[in-house]
């Protein structure tokens, strides 16, 4: 089987990668053995690369690889509590499968458009960057999401431990002592409440210091294992219910009817985009490993669109069977499962949605923090010390004390989500408008004052001010309209506006960084040195599925 349409490696990168200041080659691996690092070159300034951010030797991620990504991304227990969440929208069961499936359309083609620059050249979103904000600015995206993935990681690891609190409390009975906060408490976290975190915390710490091969081994099984027990679950809670007893109208509260519900749809669409916006950001730090661009974008096909489809239609369908057989409407499924109540389901579905939980917190806020605060300090900061920096800093910030404070979530997150936008925008009209999809790979890491990515001082001003630009209005519908509210300055309630911050910070961030390049250009050159360009317009000799391409 040959992939096609697969984009060319820059014309310094050979199947023989070779050092522009020494005769020095290193042959090209293939198979699973390859080396994942980057290759260093002599040139490079230390202060800006190490292994962990240089071009990649080898990529050898499969369209299966990028697909089990999607799956451990897709099927967690935040993905099945926020689809079950759009029923209290009082949306009917096929208009929430509309909003879920059109939403993830939209994800899957901004997740195209961010993977192919990584892609392409075999550096991670922070080092991409550079092309865009200059060698020292590309810190401002980097840090913006590293700040992120910290506070998620500290969130997705605490509700997985609720789920193993639950195995502690069945199996082990006398542990429920250790789960009185009065008693055993300490900054607001029951003693078996910070003994489920240590166990979580510690496993997450190791599979991820065991490096990018040995993450893409643990997400190949474990989103398949979660859709195994999903469906287990689902087949389970309609043989009790039976067929007819399921009705798939799930709507809560006033039912809307069309007119209304349209609004309330697209708000809903929006929502989905949003829930994924953190790690379809940095989804470069994954796609760089592929090896093709025509190998992410079917890995993407398969993990978004196919795979959520089956995912929304299991989700309705479990949602709709906890009604008849428990008498409400369930749709978290560490509830469902705790309330089967049966030890070998309490084990299997608890472990499970622990392993799922682990899954999706390594890869979209454990691996971006580590490649972006490595990105800061290259030198000192490596790509295990950024991903430990993230993990130490979950802790400190107790997550499971301003988690359950809505205020709290909606000023902290939604203060720095609403940059998520505005980069993302500014990412793709750098890439694809401004820089015509060329990108000088090895003028990524110098410090030369002629370098072309120096700019001024390192940073690019139009850059900077694209996200200020995009920045502040994208931060003031999502703090404004609740803020005017809660001091009462008016009664116009405002806060829908919060759904739609994503888009309107990645269309002002898109639109202010072409309007500001046109102006006063600064990403300029771009018919110079073609040669040593990487152009992802450019064709590329279609390389066979078991083959392991050098990377760039």
């Amino acid at each position: 089987m040959t992939e096609s349409s697969v984009s060319p490696p820059p014309s310094h990168a050979p199947d023989m990668v070779t050092t522009t200041a020494t005769t020095t080659t290193v042959p090209a691996a293939s198979g699973e053995d390859a080396p994942a690092g980057g290759l260093v070159k002599p040139g490079y300034d230390p202060r800006l690369a190490n292994e962990d951010l240089a071009p990649l030797r080898h990529q050898n991620w499969s369209s299966y690889n990028i697909f089990a990504f999607w799956m451990s991304d897709v099927h967690s227990v935040g993905g099945y509590v926020t689809a079950g969440s759009l029923f209290a929208l009082g949306l009917a069961s096929w208009q929430v499968l509309f909003a879920l499936v059109a939403g993830i359309v939209i994800v899957n083609v901004f997740c195209n458009l961010v993977a192919k620059p990584s892609q392409m050249t075999g550096v991670p979103y922070p080092v991409i960057n550079r092309a865009i904000f200059g060698v020292l600015g590309a810190n401002i995206p980097a840090v913006v999401r590293g700040l992120i993935a910290i506070a998620w990681y500290g969130v997705q690891t605490y509700l997985a431990s609720q789920a193993l609190i639950i195995i502690f409390l069945k199996f082990w009975p006398a542990t429920a002592a250790l789960n009185d906060v009065r008693e055993y408490g300490f900054l607001g976290l029951p003693a078996l409440g910070y003994i489920c975190y240590a166990i979580l915390w510690v496993a997450q710490a190791a599979v991820f210091w065991k490096g990018m091969e040995a993450i893409r081994r643990f997400i190949d099984w474990a989103g398949p294992a979660v859709y195994v027990v999903m469906l287990v679950l689902a087949v389970y809670l309609v043989s009790r219910a039976g067929w007819r007893n399921i009705s798939l109208d799930l709507s809560q509260g006033e039912v809307l009817g069309f007119g209304e519900s349209f609004p309330v749809m697209l708000g809903a669409i929006a929502l989905v985009v949003s829930y994924f916006s953190g790690p379809m950001l940095n989804f470069g730090d994954f796609s760089r490993y592929g090896r093709s661009f025509a190998a992410v974008k079917r890995g993407n096909l398969l993990g978004l669109p196919v795979n959520f489809l089956f995912f929304s239609i299991l989700t309705v369908i479990t949602a709709s069977a906890t009604v008849p057989v428990f008498g409400e409407l369930i749709t978290d499924p560490i509830h469902t499962v705790q309330r089967i109540d049966t030890p070998f389901a309490i084990l299997l579905g608890g472990l499970t949605f622990v392993i799922a939980t682990v899954g999706i917190n390594i890869v979209a806020n454990f691996i971006s923090p580590a490649f972006d605060f490595s990105n800061v300090n290259p030198r000192r900061i490596s790509w295990r010390t950024g991903g430990m920096i993230a993990a130490v800093g979950s802790v400190l910030l107790t997550p499971w004390n301003w988690y359950g404070n809505p205020d709290a979530i909606h000023y902290t997150l939604g203060l720095l989500g609403a940059l998520i936008g505005p980069l993302f925008g500014i990412l793709i009209a750098g890439y694809y408008v401004c820089s015509r999809q060329r990108v000088w790979v090895d003028e990524l890491f110098t410090l030369d004052r002629g370098g072309r990515y120096w700019f001024r001082g390192g940073y690019n001003p139009n850059a900077v001010w694209a996200t200020v630009a995009a920045g502040v209005p994208a931060i003031a519908s999502v703090l404004a309209p609740k803020l005017l509210l809660d001091l009462g300055l008016t009664t116009i309630d405002l806060t829908w506006i919060a759904d739609y911050s994503w888009f309107i910070g990645c269309g002002l961030g898109f639109v202010a960084l072409v309007a500001f390049e046109r102006v006063s250009p600064r990403i300029t050159g771009l018919d110079r040195d073609l040669a040593a360009a990487s152009d992802g317009v450019a064709a590329r000799a279609a390389v066979p599925e078991g083959a392991t391409p050098a990377g760039p």
